[in-house]
């Protein structure tokens, strides 16, 4: 197949005009054409030259094939706008020719061969973060790690850079710079680096709490755009002190110094926390000294969120009637 398709291609080619058979060799058909040839201007072209006397026979193509179907139809069709192609292009060659190429990875289309349980993939399938990438998707389902960082900054920025306009979607399941039983498995500046991209972005930014938004990873999902805050009805926040890392062997004065980074970042957080949620310093860092575990109704109140999502929530609470009108039903007066 290769072989043909080189075939096919050199037909389509024009000759250059430095060699000496380019120079010559205007007025003769390809090899197997015969001895008739036409005009002097005519370039040498086994696809739709009507001054051959025969017609170099195109290789066979696989008909599944959408690439060289659709080349193949183009230059059966119009054959010089192959040969005619301009010197420097910015599109890859011949890829042109389609409308509106793909340009990202789609799920993976599966043919079935005759034989059983037998498939053949046309192309690789995507991998999960592309996916929803595609769909202005950044989720971060693990602790904060180098990473994940790097992973999530590197899409925040490409999000942005594809469209500044769009808003960019930030779902959370995160137990931020410690695993699930306090141990410290990053640094805070993991968690300070993706909230420092995410304010530099000129995107709308919606942050949604799907399982755990824990430390540093509850203070990314307060950190979305006002009203734009959301988490599930089951999820859960916490705030907590940073922790000192594993101190090891090291010199007593080694871990003063880390002890007193771990309270500067402490008190980063509890600003940013203060600015986010619209409460005072004082407030935060007195629920602070103990892990604060917040449900989506708690969150809420404390200002980590703006909605819980609820399926329906709206419409049941349109129904729901006001204070004063269940009074009312219910035949209770009410004495000013």
């Amino acid at each position: 197949m290769a072989a043909s398709l080189q075939v096919a291609m050199a037909s389509l080619v024009p000759p250059s005009t430095s060699s000496p058979i380019g120079r010559r060799g205007r007025g003769r058909t390809v090899a197997g054409g015969g001895g008739g040839g036409g005009g002097g201007g005519v370039r040498c072209s086994a696809i739709g030259s009507k001054g051959s006397s025969s017609k170099l026979p195109l290789p066979p193509i696989n008909p599944k094939d959408p690439f060289l179907s659709k080349l193949a139809s183009v230059a059966a069709a119009s054959p010089e706008s192959l040969l005619d192609r301009p010197v420097s292009s910015d599109t890859p060659p011949y890829l042109d020719l389609f409308e509106s190429p793909q340009l990202m990875a789609t799920p993976a289309q599966v043919e079935r061969s005759v034989s059983y349980n037998e498939h053949r993939p046309r192309r690789p399938p995507p991998d999960l973060p592309s996916l929803l990438l595609h769909g202005r998707i950044v989720y971060i389902g693990m602790p904060l790690v180098p990473a994940v960082t790097e992973l999530v900054v590197a899409e925040l920025m490409y999000l942005q850079w594809m469209d500044p306009k769009e808003p960019i979607y930030l779902y959370i399941n995160s137990t931020g710079t410690t695993r699930d039983d306090g141990e410290t498995v990053g640094m805070e500046t993991e968690g300070f680096a993706i909230y420092d991209a995410l304010m530099q972005l000129k995107n709308e930014i919606h942050t949604v709490a799907v399982g755990a938004a824990i430390g540093h990873a509850c203070l990314l999902l307060a950190s979305g755009s006002k009203g734009k805050r959301f988490m599930m009805p089951h999820a859960k926040a916490m705030i907590q002190q940073p922790r000192v890392p594993s101190s090891g062997l090291m010199p007593a004065s080694d871990v003063l110094i880390r002890a007193k980074e771990v309270i500067t970042n402490r008190d980063t957080l509890v600003k940013l926390l203060a600015k986010h949620t619209g409460n005072s310093i004082e407030t935060v860092a007195t629920v602070m000294r103990r892990p604060y575990y917040m449900d989506a109704t708690k969150a809420q109140e404390f200002g980590a969120i703006d909605k819980i999502l609820w399926r329906g929530q709206e419409k049941i609470m349109a129904d729901a009637a006001p204070p004063e009108q269940w009074d009312k039903n219910a035949g209770i007066k009410v004495v000013d």
